[in-house]
């Protein structure tokens, strides 16, 4: 009974592994991943039926991770190993020699059971970025992907009715994005994304085929702390002081990069950002605010003043497009990038 219940909700139940993207750079290479011991299995189909996609939601949240599991992993002949978090987390900070390979690198880890018999194994990938004048960082949630945060009551119905492939991108922001991974670069050597979001880890699939099917560039995904099922309708909720601290990895990561900041007004973005432009200075070469809040519009547009009295541009802005046209004015995408449309296919997942 219980095996036929997992497999029509969709679960796996035994050790299993779950890789992220990691990034890397000169001196460190990083990567990040769970185990569980129940978890969601990757979707066989995607449907328009409100029913199938509620429970698709509340699959990713099915989870029981496992403490201090032994985990391996494997890159370039070379095995490091280490164990899990209380909360089912690992992160593997490693070492290589220089120069590294720019780009991006499959990378294996495996789980072992308490006896060390090898269990699980998953593929993630590090990406190691190539010397381009600027890196972006991007928030996720109503930035590009349209998720009424500020109001959890549409929150949670758009999660809950829609899917990774029926969710919609707001109008333009591809094409804008796209642009930004090309500006003052070439294809094979886009300007590196990295997004950073209070989502949790749950839905790390779910947004890595949403930014697959639309076309946005490739990149490390720093997301929130695995929640469990009782804790579903706070997701994406809380701990955005988390936020700072993770976009401070990245910056600290490549010290010799500029940065572009983009969020959404619906949350801490602004603050977030003001307060990384304090700490950074020099550091970051333009910030972008998706207005979607009107509530907060007045407070926003103060602590944009701010950001442009500590020299860095800014852009608040309802559509795309607007951005768009102030990225042109300030050079990070020039003429030809202003005619390439979507879909290029060296920027997607």
């Amino acid at each position: 009974m219980r095996a036929r219940l997992l497999h029509w909700l969709g679960l796996h139940f035994g050790l299993q592994v779950k890789v992220y993207h990691g990034y890397g750079h000169t001196e460190q290479m990083v990567i990040y991943g769970h185990v569980l011991k129940l978890g969601p299995k990757p979707p066989r189909r995607y449907r328009k039926s409100v029913v199938h996609n509620a429970i698709a939601l509340l699959r990713l949240f099915i989870v029981k991770p496992v403490a201090g599991a032994l985990v391996e992993m494997e890159w370039e002949g070379k095995k490091y190993s280490g164990h899990t978090d209380t909360d089912g987390f690992f992160a593997f900070k490693w070492t290589d020699d220089p120069p590294l390979r720019t780009g991006w690198h499959d990378v294996q880890v495996t789980v072992h059971s308490a006896e060390g018999v090898a269990k699980n194994k998953a593929v993630g990938a590090v990406y190691v970025p190539h010397q381009t004048q600027y890196g972006f960082i991007s928030d996720i949630d109503d930035t590009f992907l349209v998720s009424h945060s500020a109001h959890m009551g549409r929150r949670l119905k758009v999660l809950f009715t829609q899917n990774a492939r029926s969710r919609k991108p707001f109008e333009g922001v591809v094409r804008h994005y796209q642009m930004l991974a090309l500006g003052n670069t070439t294809p094979d050597a886009p300007n590196p994304f990295f997004y950073v979001s209070s989502s949790e880890w749950n839905l790390y699939d779910y947004i890595l085929e949403f930014t697959g099917v639309n076309g946005l560039p490739r990149g490390v995904f720093l997301l929130n702390v695995l929640k469990e099922f009782g804790q579903i309708f706070k997701t994406g909720q809380n701990n955005h002081h988390t936020k700072f601290t993770r976009i401070v990895r990245i910056l600290e990561a490549y010290p010799s990069q500029r940065f572009v900041l983009l969020g959404d007004s619906s949350q801490q973005d602004p603050y977030i950002y003001e307060s990384l432009v304090r700490h950074f200075p020099g550091r970051i070469q333009a910030v972008y605010i998706r207005d979607v809040f009107e509530q907060s519009r007045a407070k926003v547009q103060e602590v944009l003043i701010k950001i442009e009295q500590a020299g860095v541009p800014y852009c608040f802005f309802k559509h795309s497009e607007e951005a768009i046209l102030h990225s042109r004015k300030i050079g990070l995408i020039s003429d030809k990038e202003m005619a390439v449309g979507t879909g290029s296919p060296v920027l997607q997942q």
